[in-house]
């Protein structure tokens, strides 16, 4: 959950789908962890990140901001998928380009948050709730 400041409040970074499930839309960036590699959560966070969008951060500026963990069984059509959710405050003008699995990375105000992919609502509603 990447959070910058925008001229009319905060905005979030958002990755557009390119592949299924839920190509097409909207949904937080992320991915899976390279575990035969001995990728941290917090490595994989920073790697995916980098990956989508662009945006470069390191691990252990990511490991600062746990939000928690979403593990409800039936989040991802796929099978079980547990994720890890980090929230990230970056400077205003910031920019992100999509890359990898992403069709398109935005900035998009809270105000006008689309519906999101998999459970990435309540990701973001569990960040926002933190960072009050």
């Amino acid at each position: 959950v990447v959070l910058r400041p925008g001229e009319s409040g905060p905005e979030l970074l958002l990755i557009r789908r390119g592949k299924p499930p839920f190509e097409g839309q909207w949904a937080l960036p992320g991915g899976k962890v390279k575990v035969e590699e001995g990728e941290s959560v917090e490595q994989a966070a920073a790697r995916e990140l980098f990956e989508e969008t662009g945006l470069r951060l390191s691990p252990k500026r990511i490991s600062r901001g746990v939000v928690g963990i979403f593990a409800d069984p039936g989040r991802d059509p796929r099978g079980r998928v547990i994720s890890c959710a980090f929230r990230v405050q970056v400077p205003a003008g910031t920019t992100a380009r999509a890359g990898d699995d992403a069709a398109e990375a935005a900035w998009v105000g809270l105000e006008a948050l689309p519906k999101l992919a998999f459970d990435h609502s309540v990701m973001v509603e569990a960040a926002l709730k933190q960072g009050s």
